[in-house]
Order: C-alpha cells, then sequence, then structure tokens
C-alpha cells in the first residue's frame, strides 16, 4: 500500500512499538484508508447506489503474536492501555473507548466459528481525523479485520470484512449503518471510485480522473459519534416512509423492483417520476421530506457517475451542490458548520462543487478545487469559517487510494 502521508513514518512508528512492548521482532505492519463519499449520502441503508472513493489518508495497525492468551490494545492518538483474553465473551463498555471497535471485530469473528489461537499485542496510529465524517470508525474497524485476518491466516475475504465490519457496529455498537464505508475501506482500487449497489453489495470501478482539479476534504473540527447522533433517527424515518407507501399499495409505473408500492423492498426502488406520483400518501411533512432525498439522491449518484464518465465535471460540480441543498433542507442533517463550509466553498473561484460528505452533524465536507486555486480557496473559505464558527477548519488535498493492505517497507 502506497504511503503519501507525510505525518507518517514507518521508522518511527515501530520505534513506538518497541516502546509499548519491548521489541519490533515479528512485528507486522498494516493500513486502512479512510474514504470520501463523492455522493450519495444517507442512501445506502434505503438501498440506494452510492459514489465512494477511499482517500490517502491511512490508520495503520502494527501487530504482533503473543505466546499466551492476552491481547493489548494501545494507541498513539489515545492514552490508556486496554488488556482483554482471546477467549474473552467481548461486550460493550463505554469505559473501554476505541476498545469497543476492536472488540466488536473480535466477537463477530467468534460468532463466524472462527477461532483466535492465542493472544496478541497492538498499536495503532493514523492521519484521519477522528470522527470527523471520513470514517475513522469504519477504517479502525476493516484495518483491525484485516490485520487480524492476515496475522492468524484466517482467510477473510474483503467483502467478508466488510460485512464483519458492518455486524460490529450493528450488534455490538448499536449503530444501524449501512455497508458503504465499510465496503469502500475493504475492497478499494486505487485510482477508482466505485458505484456501490448498497442492496446487491455489488460495485463496479469507475476510473476517478478529475484533470486539473482536486479534492480538497475541510474538516468542520465538530466531532460528533453515529451512535450519539440522530443518524438512527433517520433511518427510522425512512423506514416509516417505507411502511406509509408499502400500506397505500398504489400503483407504479417506471420504477425498479415493483409494481405497487406494497412490493417495494426499499426506498430507491422508487423512480423520482414514481414518487412524485405517490408521495401524497405520506401525511407527515418530515416523513416525506426524508423521502424525497433518499429518492433524489439515488438518482443524482447515476448521474455524477455519467458526468465523470463523460468528462463533463461541472455538471458533476452542480449535483454535489444540489446534493448538500438536499441534505440540508429535506434531511437537515448539515448544521451551521457545514453549512457555512459549503456555501463559502462553493462562492469561489475555481470550486466547481462542494457538498457534506458522512453522516452530518458535524464532520467533514468536499470539494473540487482546480489545483491552481487551492491554496487561495483554502485561505478565504478558512476566514468565512473562522469569522462565523469562532474556531478555524482543517483542509487538505487528497487522492483517490487503495483499500486495506500491508504497509510495504518501501515506505519507511
Amino acid at each position: 500500500m502506497e504511503n503519501n502521508s507525510p505525518l507518517f513514518n514507518r521508522a518511527d512508528f515501530l520505534a513506538a512499538f518497541e516502546k509499548c512492548y519491548g521489541s519490533s521482532e515479528g512485528v507486522k505492519l498494516f493500513a486502512s484508508p479512510a474514504r470520501i463519499n463523492i455522493i450519495g449520502e444517507h442512501i445506502d441503508y434505503n438501498g440506494g447506489k452510492v459514489f465512494p472513493a477511499a482517500i490517502d489518508r491511512y490508520m495503520y495497525f502494527a501487530v504482533r503474536k503473543r505466546n499466551d492468551a492476552k491481547i493489548i490494545y494501545n494507541d498513539l492518538q489515545f492514552e490508556g492501555t486496554f488488556e482483554f483474553d482471546a477467549g474473552d465473551d467481548f461486550s460493550y463498555k463505554k469505559e473501554n473507548g476505541y476498545a469497543n471497535y476492536l472488540n466488536g471485530i473480535l466477537s463477530i469473528i467468534k460468532k463466524r466459528g472462527i477461532k483466535i489461537p492465542c493472544g496478541f499485542e497492538l498499536l495503532i496510529t493514523s492521519t484521519v481525523p477522528p470522527a470527523g465524517g471520513i470514517s475513522s470508525s469504519s477504517a479502525l474497524e476493516c484495518g483491525f479485520a484485516y490485520a487480524v485476518s492476515e496475522l492468524f491466516g484466517l482467510g477473510l475475504s474483503r467483502k467478508d470484512i466488510a460485512l464483519i465490519g458492518q455486524q460490529s457496529e450493528r450488534d455490538f455498537m448499536n449503530v444501524n449503518c449501512g455497508i458503504m464505508d465499510q465496503f469502500i475501506i475493504a475492497t478499494a482500487k486505487d485510482k477508482t471510485a466505485e458505484l456501490l449497489d448498497c442492496a446487491k453489495i455489488e460495485c463496479e470501478y469507475i476510473p476517478l480522473d478529475l484533470g486539473d482539479f482536486r479534492f480538497v476534504v475541510m474538516n468542520t473540527k465538530k466531532k460528533r459519534q453515529l451512535a450519539d447522533s440522530k443518524y438512527n433517527e433517520r433511518r427510522s424515518e425512512c423506514e416509516k416512509a417505507l411502511a406509509t407507501l408499502k400500506e397505500a399499495a398504489l400503483p407504479l409505473s417506471s420504477s425498479k423492483n415493483a409494481a405497487n408500492t406494497k412490493d417495494l423492498p426499499d426506498l430507491c426502488s422508487l423512480s423520482p417520476e414514481d414518487f412524485a406520483a405517490v408521495s401524497s400518501a405520506i401525511k407527515d411533512q418530515t416523513i416525506l421530506r426524508r423521502a424525497r432525498h433518499v429518492v433524489t439522491e439515488n438518482e443524482r449518484v447515476l448521474k455524477a457517475v455519467e458526468a465523470l464518465k463523460a468528462g463533463k465535471l461541472s455538471e458533476l460540480g452542480g449535483l454535489l451542490r444540489q446534493s448538500h441543498a438536499s441534505l440540508r433542507d429535506d434531511y437537515e442533517v448539515t448544521g451551521i458548520e457545514l453549512d457555512t463550509l459549503a456555501d463559502a466553498a462553493n462562492a469561489q473561484d475555481g470550486c466547481i462543487g462542494a457538498r457534506m460528505t458522512g453522516a452530518g452533524f458535524g464532520g467533514c465536507a468536499i470539494a473540487i478545487v482546480h489545483k491552481d486555486k487551492v491554496d487561495s480557496f483554502i485561505d478565504k473559505v478558512q476566514k468565512i469559517y473562522t469569522d462565523k464558527i469562532g474556531h478555524d477548519a482543517g483542509f487538505f488535498g487528497c487522492s483517490p487510494s487503495a483499500g486495506v493492505g500491508t504497509v510495504k517497507a518501501r515506505f519507511a
């Protein structure tokens, strides 16, 4: 796996492992990327198609087998050492912090009948902003699952790793998430994005060539955790919309997978035309707006992929702007920080489009900016954001990356 981050040094990481555990002999190194979602927000759990890409910001894992059953976790960004036993029946405990994500993976692996034969020592470091909306939690889950699989020769496929990560979030962390984050992090290929069908869990790799333009990630520095946000509430609202349409049993003329709303498998099976025809069945205006975002966002994803394939970047940028407006007005998951970043970005020369990315309620936004304008773009957006919000935002450019993998010695 290539390492383009100036914030990671292999020799320093191994030295830190030695400080924790006495030596670095026999250590294996792995990396797991963050991700951006170019477009397609809050529709992965509604059976939609999303368009994410892994990026060159990574979480790194140094891991080594032990001769006993003890499991030890340390992290360079978070204080505290956590110790467990390979024979434990792992359970969620708030005081275990980030270790819950790791124990969740081990719990799901054990439920699959796979035995961890001995203990191990783990050290983690990261260049991914925590709780920043570019999926640090999924990078942690998938990177750890991959490291454990490789360390013990478990033979988990990349799709298995994604599904284990999702199941851990749902069953262990109590976050009713979709599959997008774990899937892109586990399966990404370099220099591509994925058009991921979340209903079928199938993807098409799309070359990600922006020409003279670059992605810029803009971090609100407002941290949020999905389990503590309104993420689960939004999912419940979508389920209510689908249930209402099923109960109404209205005919459909152009939607996939169903000729009548009673047979709809998910909201994203509705075409925009059919949704307009049957939406009056949803009397609750909040529920209606949630469903409208889902249906229109799914359509924007398909248009965005076609625009990228055709090299129509201005059209892609316009779809990003529309997506943010829908997430702000219909889905209500942005907030003043993300709206300020998106509005400021979209007003800048050289920016063809910006939107929030991730679950929202803080976290990050992305912008597509001409390479010659990136520095001035950051300066201007930073000033607007700081003046309005009262603290600065974080900015970094990024490129598409491959998924979880081994850290190669040549990137020392």
